[in-house]
């Protein structure tokens, strides 16, 4: 796609972004360019109603899920189904899913999520890696312990237990 083809909003989304992050214009109709581009703005805070504008238009889905799964851990959990919902219905499925786990994950962090056998047999790899390593909660981290996917998920809840 050339600059001449980039749709009008993506365009107007990227020159706000440039002008953002103080990037210089460089090519940004080629899908890396506005991949380094859309990464320099997630260090900005005031870039990010741009950048959810550049992943509202963004016709590259791989790119525009990219972008969300990385914004997903940096915005409060009221805004992640904004991000999600910017996707096109066709590459929606997994970011929808990880802001799921990420409220998952928030919950045991703080205390207020249940666990048991049947939850942690339908966490992710990701999730139950994340669980063990960042919750304190020990019956969650026994639940792990024992029923975790992988060796690695098993021996980390394991240690943390102590």
């Amino acid at each position: 796609m050339t600059d001449a083809e980039m749709p009008p909003g993506l365009r107007d989304a990227v020159e706000r972004l440039e002008a953002l992050t103080g990037r210089p214009r460089s090519g940004t109709a080629d899908g890396h360019a506005r991949w380094e581009l859309y990464r320099a703005a997630l260090a900005v805070d005031a870039a990010r109603p741009a950048l959810l504008a550049a992943v509202s238009a963004e016709p590259d889905g791989a790119l525009a899920a990219g972008v969300v799964g990385e914004v997903l851990e940096r915005v409060p959990r009221a805004e992640r189904g904004t991000w999600v919902g910017a996707l096109a219905p066709a590459v929606r499925a997994f970011c929808a899913r990880r802001a799921d786990e990420l409220g998952t994950l928030e919950d045991l962090r703080s205390g207020t999520g249940a666990t048991g056998p049947g939850p942690v047999e339908g966490w992710s790899d990701w999730l139950q890696l994340r669980i063990a390593a960042e919750v304190s909660d020990p019956a969650v981290l026994r639940a792990l312990a024992e029923a975790g996917r992988t060796k690695r998920i098993r021996r980390t809840a394991a240690e943390a237990l102590g």
